[in-house]
């Protein structure tokens, strides 16, 4: 089996446990001869919490990202997962809650939670990364470690469970980014731009579906004018004005069609990497005062989730070595760069702020250095 099947061997398995994990149900991950049994946090209840402690013989446990132990005042033993106990009083409400900082305010004394005894290993952090690749919340309901014997077998057979590397997980997003090929192309007149074509790119594996809009026909062999626009449901569609999303992707559209052409690139990387639901989440924390930082990392992710090999791959397999970059956020100048697509110039890119996004903008140039 060549490289390219291992690797799209890896992205389908990666992609049925995460199904799983969406269902409510639950996924052995190993790592060498140890394994844990790991469910969403977000969507546990008592029957899989009662079975899961039955097959661990009740060493059963709740992982939480270091942003969303922080705020539960927890603090992780080792690397960037906490590791929790759960103990007889805690039934799977208490545990949704711990997942889901939508009532923290209104709950302010949760807890004390009793930290757990052992550190987490590697398929602790798989199990969260796991819920994350599912868009669900970054928590996890999770055994203590056990041993891939013949006892695992049996209990993956009677209980019907997949079993998943934890080396698979960690590397998925980047595996998905150098497995994507194009599919299709097609020609897409858009208002302001008729001579646009749109090229869907997706790995042969499946899982995520990236798109490229292409403004005329640039040239190869120079700097592309480019931009990197996560999709933005509410923005580019809705015409949100909790943020600038929609004027930024219609105008760089504008933008390149006035310069003779440029090319971009819509990634599938929702709320910042999130996903749609959790970017309402998000937005109901704002609500409550948080800034989009802040609520992000209250979710218990990190400020941005974000990748840039995505675009790097679409680039380069449209025959693009280098850009002149539509944007105001340094990290993707040096994202794209590290990826290795030069960019020969950053171009300034911002709208006229109104009374709902002015303060979102103003987060994203205080705390995320976006030069505004």
């Amino acid at each position: 089996m060549d490289n390219n099947s291992v690797i799209n061997q890896k992205i389908i398995s990666v992609e049925r446990a995460a199904s799983d994990i969406r269902r409510g149900g639950i996924v052995i991950i190993t790592k060498g001869h140890d394994a844990v049994l790991i469910a969403s946090a977000e969507l546990i209840i008592d029957q899989t919490l009662q079975t899961i402690s039955k097959i661990t013989n009740d060493n059963t446990l709740v992982g939480l990202t270091y942003n969303r132990a922080n705020i539960l005042k927890i603090s992780p033993r080792s690397g960037d997962v906490a590791l929790v106990k759960v103990n007889d009083h805690m039934t799977s409400a208490i545990i949704n809650s711990m997942a889901d900082p939508a009532d923290d305010l209104m709950s302010v004394m949760q807890g004390p939670f009793q930290v757990a005894d052992v550190a987490a290993t590697e398929t602790h952090r798989a199990g969260v990364k796991l819920c994350k690749i599912a868009k669900l919340l970054p928590a996890a309901v999770m055994s203590c470690s056990i041993k891939v014997d013949d006892n695992l077998v049996q209990m993956e057979k009677q209980h019907n469970l997949i079993r998943i590397s934890a080396d698979d997980i960690l590397q998925h997003t980047n595996n998905e980014a150098l497995a994507l090929n194009i599919v299709t192309s097609a020609q897409v007149p858009l208002a302001g731009a008729e001579n646009t074509t749109m090229v869907a790119f997706r790995p042969d594996g499946g899982g995520t579906e990236h798109f490229a809009i292409i403004i005329g026909d640039p040239p190869r062999d120079q700097a592309v004018l480019s931009r990197i626009h996560s999709e933005c449901f509410t923005g580019d569609l809705l015409g949100s004005l909790k943020c600038d999303c929609g004027d930024q992707m219609r105008g760089a559209i504008k933008f390149m069609d006035e310069k003779g052409g440029g090319v971009l690139l819509y990634l599938a990387q929702e709320g910042r990497g999130i996903g749609l639901i959790n970017k309402l989440r998000a937005y109901h924390l704002q609500d409550q005062g948080f800034d989009t930082i802040d609520a992000n990392e209250r979710l218990g992710f990190l400020a941005d989730e974000r990748i840039f090999e995505p675009a790097a791959q679409m680039l380069k397999k449209m025959g693009y070595t280098q850009v002149n970059l539509l944007t105001n956020n340094p990290g993707k100048v040096s994202g794209l760069e590290e990826c290795g697509i030069k960019v020969v110039e950053r171009i300034a890119h911002q709208f006229p702020s109104n009374n709902h996004n002015d303060f979102y903008l103003k987060t994203k140039k205080k705390r995320s250095g976006h030069l505004l």
